[in-house]
Parts: structure tokens; sequence; C-alpha cells
């Protein structure tokens, strides 16, 4: 390439091991596969610029294309510190030509400083996971507000925090909850979740999770994704809430429900997947087991309370395996903790597996294509996916897969369109 784009990564030298493994994820990614290939025959992103904020992954590497082959200019940065993989980062500059400022384990200001990098483009669109990219632009970037047109997010904390800025008068342009479709919320977060996770934990731990108790904070979709998964494994499964249908859910799906304080004592394997802060605490810290392992599945680390447990440890030994820390506290006991306390799946694996993003990242390059003509019928605030979209992937998707199902019979669209017939 004679002109590398704009970039901050760690290794160009790892670009060809990047192509290898960004080609690898696109076989299991056919419905992407041919959006980009009617993308790159109608263009219809030409002279649109986007600003993305997303786990830098091979799945994501293949979304990127697809914009690209849309004809957009494209600036990307990571969402994560530790979710990067720079094989895929030299991928992208080196040999697809699309610009990326991320590289692995950056501290804070790196992260803030790559997140800045890639506003820069001055963009039309902005994609975001974890609304980090959203926020900078409302306090520090606002003098770039006034072009953006709309954006994507892609996660359900970065949707909650979208919305509360949207309650809050503050959200000046529109943003769509790609996360609510179904075929994301639906597959990638109980699917995706559920075996990337375990995934995970299993590579930085090689527990045995037959036989353990495995404690899951929060009853959302990658919450029963990681039941399901765990119970699968022959674990032994609590769940903790705080909302009553979902615990009264997870009871009748046959899992123990009961408060963090209850479970804390029991639990070899706690997984939290709230979006919310503070759920495991010094005061679960104090009652559990020796060797209990803690990790975290949702977007940012604030779950697992690390500061109030570097508190009270006496020693801190880490890297005692692949991404695990071991805090040893006063009594003695050992506590293991994964990827930091940080997204779990992805700071100690490579998260979800492909053909879970495949339909992820196809409502995502969807959503894209809508807003180009539509962006300018949309008020600032939190917007859903056209359900025509969420609809079609799953239609792409299940024939990809050599699936087909029954269509109704126009009698039967007779009988569900009107009102007239009797019991």
């Amino acid at each position: 390439m004679d002109q590398l784009p704009k970039h901050d990564i760690a290794n160009p030298a790892l670009a060809a091991e990047g192509v290898r493994r960004i080609e690898w994820a696109d076989r299991c990614m056919p419905v992407l596969r041919q959006v980009r290939e009617r993308f790159a025959e109608h263009r219809p992103f030409a002279g649109v610029r986007f600003a993305a904020c997303m786990h830098v992954t091979t799945e994501t590497a293949n979304l990127m294309r697809t914009l690209h082959a849309g004809g957009a200019e494209i600036a990307l940065c990571a969402s994560n510190p530790l979710s990067t993989q720079d094989d895929v980062t030299a991928a992208l500059v080196h040999e697809y030509g699309i610009s990326v400022f991320a590289r692995t384990g950056v501290d804070r200001d790196t992260y803030y400083q790559h997140i800045n990098s890639a506003l820069d483009i001055q963009p039309d669109y902005v994609f975001d996971d974890g609304c980090d990219l959203v926020n900078t632009l409302h306090t520090s970037r606002t003098e770039l507000i006034e072009n953006i047109k709309a954006g994507c997010e892609e996660t359900t904390t970065g949707v909650q925090r979208l919305r509360q800025m949207s309650r809050d008068g503050a959200l000046r342009f529109p943003m769509v909850a790609v996360n609510d479709t179904d075929t994301k919320h639906m597959f990638d977060n109980r699917y995706g979740t559920g075996q990337s996770s375990m995934d995970a934990i299993m590579r930085a731990t090689n527990v045995l999770f037959a036989g353990r108790t495995v404690v899951v904070a929060g009853f959302g979709y990658c919450g029963q994704g990681l039941a399901e998964r765990a119970a699968g494994l022959g674990a032994q499964v609590i769940v903790t809430e705080i909302d009553a249908t979902k615990a009264l859910d997870a009871l009748m799906q046959g899992y123990r429900v009961m408060p963090m304080r209850d479970a804390a004592p029991l639990g070899d394997i706690f997984i939290t997947v709230t979006s919310n802060s503070g759920v495991l605490r010094p005061e679960h810290f104090e009652t559990m087991k020796d060797g209990a392992i803690l990790a975290n599945a949702g977007h940012f680390d604030v779950e697992v309370d690390v500061v109030g447990l570097e508190k009270m440890a006496v020693e801190k030994r880490t890297g005692i395996r692949h991404r695990t820390d071991e805090y040893v506290l006063p009594s003695g006991r050992r506590l293991l903790l994964v990827a930091e306390g940080r997204l779990v799946n992805l700071g100690a694996a490579e998260g979800h597996p492909a053909a879970v993003m495949d339909m992820s990242f196809s409502d995502q390059a969807l959503t894209a294509e809508w807003l180009i003509g539509s962006h300018t019928d949309l008020s600032p605030g939190v917007h859903e996916v056209p359900s025509e979209i969420d609809k079609e992937v799953a239609r792409l998707k299940l024939a990809a897969e050599g699936v087909s199902i029954d269509v109704l019979t126009d009698d039967q669209q007779a009988y569900l369109s009107g009102w007239q017939h009797g019991s």
C-alpha cells in the first residue's frame, strides 16, 4: 500500500497473521459477506465518514471491511483496552487501508487519546460500543456535533447511558439501539456471551465447571446465556437479581435465587453481568471461599470492586495464570480475578464466535445504510432498528444455514389481518 492511513498500532509485522484470522472469521459470517458484496456494487457510503469505537477483533474487522467496501472513510478506535487484537489492527491498516487507533493494554489516557484521534476524522456518523465515544463528543469535542447526522450503539450498557442522556435532554443527535434487535440481544447476548465467557474463564484458570457452584449476577439475556452454559457444563447455578420478574424467571428455570450476601460463601465461580457498579464488594469478598474465581462479563470494569479488593489484600500476585491475578486476604484466603475485572470474554479470550457476530454486525451495516436516507426523519434521542432489517438478517442467516421456514397462505394472511372471523 503506497500511503498508509493515519494510525497508532502496536506491531505492523503482525499484519499477515491478522489477515489470516480475519479471513477465517469471514468464513463464518455469510450474511455480512453478502451485505459487503452488495455494498461494493452500490457504494452507499461514498463520501461518508464514520468514527467507530468498538472492540477491535477479527469480527469487527469484517464489519469495517464491509463499510469500507461501501465507500466509507473510517477511523476505528478500541472500546476496551484489553479487547484489542494487535494482529487485527496491523491488518486493517496495512492490508485494508483503514485508519485504526488501538493497542492492547493501553492506559486510560491513551484510551481517550485514541478516541479523540478517531474523532479527528470529523465524522458524519458514529458507531459506539459502550457510549464512550458519544460521551466524549458531548463533553470535550462538542465542536463536532453539528456535523454528526446519527449513530449506532452496540451494547446494553451503552444503550442505557444513551437513554439517560436522552431523558436529561443531553443527547444532541439520533442514536439507534442496534443492541435491542432480536438478532442481536437474543443471540449475541445469550449464546455469544454464554459461550465466550465460559471459554475465557477456562482459558484463564483451567477450572472444571462440573460440580462447581457458579454464581451469575444478573439474569438478562447475557445472564441467561451464562446460566445455561454453566448448567450444561455440570455446574450448580445460583442467580442473584434485583428485578423480581427476572428472579422469578430464573427460579422457574430451575436455578437457585438469593441475594449476593447469601451466595458469596457458596460460590466457586462468580460472573457479573448487570451493567451496574459494586456488584461484588468487600462485604462479599470477606465471606468467599479460598480460591474463588471472580469474573465480569459486563461492559465496564465497575461490577467487581477491584479497588476495594486491592485495599483488602495483603498481597497481590499478578499474572499467576493467563490474565489472572491472585489476591491474598488477611485470613490467608486467595481470590482469583480474571482480566482485571474487565469484560472477561474479550479480556481473556477472543470474544463471541464469528457466527454470532455475523448477525450483530449485519444489523449494524444495514442500519448504517438505512440511516443514510432516514437520518433527517429522526430527532435527537434513542431510536429502534426498523423491524424489517432485523427480520432480513434472520432470514439471510437461516438461508445461509440451509434452513427454510413456512410461508403464510393467502387464507392465513387474511385471517391474521382481519377481525371479522368468529371463534
